[in-house]
């Protein structure tokens, strides 16, 4: 029987894992115990509390969060998510690993994370936007495009981030369209920023491969999450050759030895929202522990956190494993699988597609200056491969893992420029 993403097992706490491998990058960077205070927490914590008018006349008060982890190299970035699970360490640690993110593909912002205690499945179209309106205003002390730019996540998409420039630029008595990234193409959005991440992600599992001798076009993937980031990943993987034989949803894991029509499971979503029901010839229901243990090459957990444990990590039978989701595997899991010598692209570099065409769109959406859809995917490219490679480099010359070596690229680029530009007063 087909299981959540989420399994029943305890979550460890993601924030403290963010600081654990913070800890680990700082301590081979031998960082001053003053540093390592400044990097180790978030800057600013906002939480609110606001009510919203239900369609039934009730009025229901929701909680949300937007935490800035670091503003050193410019100002903050990050999406966020609706979610029945979030709470603030969730956020501090996607605030956190945006941080670190943003240092590594050497983009000027720093990290942030934003989040509301919701399931947006409970709530009509209208109270989704009242919701979404209120926050934006609850939080409206924090962003705008010269401080801390929001963007989609989990649950949260163009049009919500649509809702949210509409209420800023309400409030100020102009039109503000770099307050948030991620928004429709009509409302100064950005060609390229639907798939961006995904396409992230397929980049580097294209330079993982070709690293380890692993034909593209020959190369089996599974991809548990099939939302924005995991579609996109399955597609783009697909399209480059590679054969996609699961994919994942809320509904549970699908399976097919010879691979599966990727492009009409996307049809199937868009037209009922989720995998609920789909069939094709040679399909097979699987669970979400059964799935991330498949034999395949190229593993990419695009969900969310903690999916790969020490509860499961000896089983995984993957080559490669492509960071699609923010923390999907614990530090104890990363142990146990560099042992037996699977390659991890890390969240912070996998993932980073998505953060760097929402600096695309902001730069143009400042500039009021649109680019081309192959301009966008050129400069996308280039920043992948040339921040892989970099990576890459490091962790061969040390005989380091992948995170430990894209932590020292990102760690030390924020410990710098907080150095440079020194302690206020």
């Amino acid at each position: 029987m087909a299981t959540s993403l989420v399994e029943s097992q305890h979550k460890e706490n993601p924030f403290e894992i963010a600081q654990q491998q913070f800890d680990i990058a700082a301590e081979i960077l031998e960082l001053n115990d003053g540093m390592r205070q400044i990097l180790r927490v978030p800057q600013r914590e906002l939480t609110v509390r606001f009510p919203v008018t239900m369609e039934d006349g009730s009025v229901r008060v929701f909680t949300g969060y937007r935490v800035q982890h670091n503003i050193t190299r410019g100002p903050a970035k990050g999406g966020i998510r609706y979610h029945p699970a979030v709470d603030i360490d969730e956020v501090r640690a996607l605030a956190m690993w945006m941080t670190w993110k943003c240092a590594l593909v050497n983009i000027p912002y720093g990290g942030a994370k934003g989040g509301v205690v919701v399931d947006p499945k409970d709530l009509t179209r209208r109270e989704l936007e009242h919701m979404t309106r209120r926050f934006a205003s609850e939080i409206s002390i924090l962003i705008g495009p010269e401080k801390d730019i929001p963007a989609p996540d989990v649950n949260t998409d163009a049009q919500v981030m649509a809702w949210i420039m509409d209420t800023i630029s309400m409030h100020r008595g102009y039109t503000v369209p770099a307050v948030v990234t991620g928004k429709p193409i009509d409302v100064f959005g950005s060609l390229g920023r639907m798939d961006a991440t995904g396409r992230g992600v397929s980049i580097t599992a294209r330079e993982a491969a070709k690293h380890l001798g692993v034909k593209f076009d020959e190369a089996t993937v599974v991809v548990q999450g099939f939302g924005n980031v995991g579609g996109a990943s399955a597609l783009l993987m697909g399209n480059m050759g590679a054969k996609v034989i699961a994919v994942s949803d809320v509904s549970g894991g699908y399976y097919s030895s010879r691979g599966l029509n990727i492009p009409a499971m996307q049809q199937y979503v868009r037209d009922n929202r989720s995998l609920v029901g789909y069939k094709e010839p040679g399909l097979e229901m699987v669970s979400n522990a059964e799935l991330l243990e498949l034999k395949c090459d190229i593993l990419v957990p695009a969900a969310l956190e903690n999916q790969i444990t020490v509860a499961n990590a000896s089983r995984i039978n993957a080559k490669i494993i492509v960071e699609g989701a923010n923390g999907p595997t614990t530090p104890g899991a990363d142990e146990i699988l560099y042992d037996r010598g699977v390659f991890i692209v890390p969240d912070i570099l996998a993932n980073a597609g998505g953060v760097t065409v929402s600096y695309f769109e902001w730069v143009q959406g400042l500039q009021e200056f649109f680019w081309t859809e192959e301009e966008i995917n050129e400069r996308l490219e280039r920043i992948m491969v040339r921040s892989f490679s970099s990576v890459l480099d490091l962790a061969l010359k040390h005989k380091i893992a992948m995170r430990t070596a894209a932590y020292l690229v990102s760690v030390k680029r924020v410990a710098d420029a907080t150095t440079i530009r020194g302690i206020y007063p």
